[in-house]
């Protein structure tokens, strides 16, 4: 019938992206909150500043879904994936 391609399992090697940490998560801290974001204004977005690994001192966006304020400490999972700017002046929940 129909052809279908078949992805080839990855065995770990060479899958790893330049930056990335594997399995470790890097601490961050809350510079910033700078507004609600989602469908219904359940994510925060932040701004944090990395505090180890290879991009220690970058500066980045951040979504955070739950509870957070300024000072707290993130930790997260890889430091390449910003998070897109916050476009429209609408705001939902505590930040308007």
């Amino acid at each position: 019938m129909g052809s279908r391609k078949r992805q080839k399992a990855k065995d770990g090697k060479g899958a790893e992206f330049k930056g990335l940490s594997t399995g470790e998560a890097v601490p961050a801290v809350v510079e910033e909150l700078i507004g609600r974001t989602g469908f219904r204004g359940e994510l925060t977005q932040v701004r944090v500043k990395i505090l180890d690994g290879p991009e220690q001192g970058k500066t980045m966006r951040r979504n955070v879904k739950g509870p957070i304020k300024v000072n707290d400490l993130l930790m997260l999972r890889e430091t390449q994936i910003e998070a897109r700017r916050i476009r429209s002046k609408v705001m939902k929940g505590a930040f308007t």
